[in-house]
């Protein structure tokens, strides 16, 4: 959590909350999506997820279009501006935690690299064959 915590210091750079910055991450790296699958997978209610989609469309990090058909239906997308803002953050936060990981011995970074396969093992679904 500390670890976590420092790398996410960078984000401040950013200028924008830690709500907009995670739902935005969910739309680029996750795709657009409808207003209420966004606010499930942020596990925020719609009228908050909607109120964070507005903020992002003002800043230019989002769009909204409706779904053709169904009137209370949106769609939201990450703008370029978006996707470019996420991107840099990414790569900050990837800079600061190559720093942190400079600091460990060859030992220390054998013994990471151990753990890494252990928590990917535990990560896969029942039944993945990778």
């Amino acid at each position: 959590i500390h670890l976590l915590r420092r790398i996410s210091q960078e984000d401040a750079a950013d200028g924008i909350t830690a709500a907009r910055a995670s739902a935005l991450s969910v739309l680029v790296y996750g795709g657009p999506g409808m207003l209420g699958d966004l606010a499930r997978r942020e596990r925020v209610a719609v009228p908050t997820m909607s109120r964070l989609v507005d903020a992002m469309v003002r800043e230019g990090l989002a769009s909204r279009e409706p779904v053709e058909g169904n009137r209370r239906a949106v769609t939201v997308a990450a703008t370029a501006h978006g996707r470019a803002l996420m991107e840099r953050g990414r790569a900050r936060r990837i800079d600061r935690l190559a720093r942190e990981l400079a600091g460990l011995t060859p030992r220390d970074l054998a013994t990471l690299e151990r753990a890494v396969a252990v928590l990917r093992r535990l990560g896969r679904q029942p039944g993945d064959a990778s």
